[in-house]
């Protein structure tokens, strides 16, 4: 049996590419084009894969051959693929046949790679652009690119696991993020803060999963593979073109081929709709940009979705827009919402206040978790998750969790390890299953706290007025303490007694 691919393999493999631009563009544009090589070598080992299958099962018939391939999850042409490009890797014009590879890959899968207005997720992408450098530097880092490639094998016989090459896109996106700091970090949720929302947000099978701000949609997959089966259905819009692409292929490197991921203001512009009302979901996830400059509040007013009727957010956060949008977006009885925000979203007044008072008075708050800082790439705030329940039935009391001390330190982020993750999720499925008391549920970390309780704190939830994580001083021994001040000075006396002494040995 041949030797499987693993993980850190492939990793290390595409990571090596990088090199090929490193000092020539900016470490936030690598992605542009390690990713696109990397979907477009997956694409034509699949496709070659099944091509030697389908010869074999039709025993030699070219016709039927190509007829079952046409049947595939993607049409191929033959200029299109990996190999093709390889071969041409010395050509003058590697770099423009390479974006006609990718044009044509486009056009023969328009429904697949292309967002509903005809933009095509390579669009902004060229292997030709002068940006690589002048003609011959151009070519040969593009042959260098080629050459670390071909020695992937990304047909699926050979790996280890089925999404092994979705999970590289997703080390190489944590990187970039890491490397390009703010601009990458933008898109990027980090892994460990995905899998607690897809956990505290958990799915059935069947259900229909949207993320409205889903960046390269890796809090998209994790909520996926959270429901524990292949039943289940991906929707997403991200607002950003090029990142836009990049969710695209995420969700075809992780084998997701049904997924709607759509480009497009959500806010603004909601692509996601049956008819001419908003498209409800199972459960709403995402981690929008922080307290959004001109979001759009001067359209708010007259939105035909009606989703700011508990009142508009100020045009310069649009934290509460967000949320707004995603709960509206959840189905009535039972749609669930996680989303991170930035505590103020907790205890700002003003709209925002109102707004948070008609949310929490419509009981569908359910959880207010702090997390750690300097989780997320390009900020070092910390952020909390709301959990949103439109299920949530005759229980009003809320949970508080301050889980902001309950990390691993990082050099560049701090991360959630596995056991502050299962931590918050013990503490809130205990909570939904109404297993616990309200009051303190841990020292220093859980609480629950009444309606009547929030109520009196004028709807305010900032987490250390439930959470208590005053820390008292000790208390002093003060006749200890002269003890040993004393025995100190008495050490001094000896000390400077000997110093005299050897002073008058010196003098004399």
């Amino acid at each position: 049996m041949e030797k499987l691919i693993t993980q850190s393999e492939i990793n290390k493999t595409v990571w090596k590419a990088c090199d090929t631009f490193r000092g020539i563009i900016d470490p936030s544009q690598y992605k542009d084009y390690i990713l696109t090589m990397l979907f477009l070598k997956y694409v034509s080992d699949v496709n070659k894969e099944k091509r030697k299958e389908y010869l074999i099962k039709y025993s030699g018939d070219e016709g039927r051959t190509q007829r079952a391939m046409s049947m595939e999850r993607f049409v191929l042409p033959e200029n299109s693929t990996f190999d093709y490009i390889y071969t041409h890797r010395t050509d003058s014009n590697i770099g423009e046949l390479i974006d006609i590879g990718l044009a044509d890959l486009e056009e023969a899968n328009r429904e697949k790679l292309t967002s509903d207005d005809g933009s095509g997720i390579f669009r902004n992408i060229s292997f030709n652009s002068s940006n690589l450098g002048d003609a011959k530097d151009k070519n040969t880092r593009l042959k260098n690119l080629l050459t670390d490639f071909i020695e992937l094998d990304l047909t699926p016989s050979h790996l280890e696991k089925n999404d092994i090459i979705g999970d590289a896109y997703e080390f190489l996106i944590s990187n970039f993020a890491s490397d390009a700091g703010k601009k990458a970090g933008e898109f990027y949720t980090p892994s460990q803060v995905s899998t607690l929302i897809a956990k505290l947000t958990k799915s059935n099978p069947g259900a229909r999963i949207y993320d409205p701000t889903c960046g390269s949609a890796s809090l998209l997959v994790k909520a996926g593979k959270e429901v524990g089966s292949n039943n289940f259905s991906l929707y997403g819009q991200e607002a950003n073109g090029s990142t836009w692409a990049l969710a695209v292929m995420n969700m075809f490197l992780h084998g997701f081929d049904n997924a709607s991921i759509r480009w497009g203001d959500t806010i603004r512009n909601p692509k996601h709709k049956e008819g001419d009302d908003l498209m409800r979901f199972d459960t709403v996830v995402a981690n929008p940009p922080f307290s959004l400059d001109k979001w759009g509040a001067g359209e708010a007013l007259g939105d035909k979705h009606n989703r700011f009727w508990r009142g508009v957010p100020p045009k310069s956060k649009g934290d509460w827009a967000f949320i707004s949008h995603m709960i509206e977006s959840a189905y009535e009885g039972k749609g669930k919402v996680g989303v991170v925000v930035p505590h103020g979203v907790l205890f700002r007044g003003s709209s925002e206040g109102k707004i948070r008072q008609k949310t929490i008075e419509e009981n569908i708050l359910e959880a207010v978790i702090g997390l750690p800082a300097n989780l997320f790439f390009g900020t070092g705030i910390p952020a909390a998750i709301l959990i949103f329940n439109k299920g949530k039935g005759p229980n009003t009391d809320i949970l508080f969790i301050d889980a902001s001390n309950e990390y691993e330190n990082g050099k560049n982020q701090n991360r959630l390890r596995d056991k502050d993750i299962e931590r918050i999720v013990s503490n809130y499925e205990r909570f939904t299953k109404g297993e616990l008391e309200i009051g303190v549920v841990e020292e220093k970390y859980s609480y629950i706290a009444t309606f009547s309780e929030v109520s009196e704190n004028d709807f305010n939830l900032n987490i250390p007025r439930y959470v208590d994580t005053f820390e008292e001083e000790a208390e002093v021994d003060i006749a200890a303490v002269q003890d040993k001040i004393d025995k100190l000075e008495f050490e001094l006396n000896d000390v400077q007694s000997e110093m005299q002494k050897y002073l008058k040995e010196l003098l004399n």
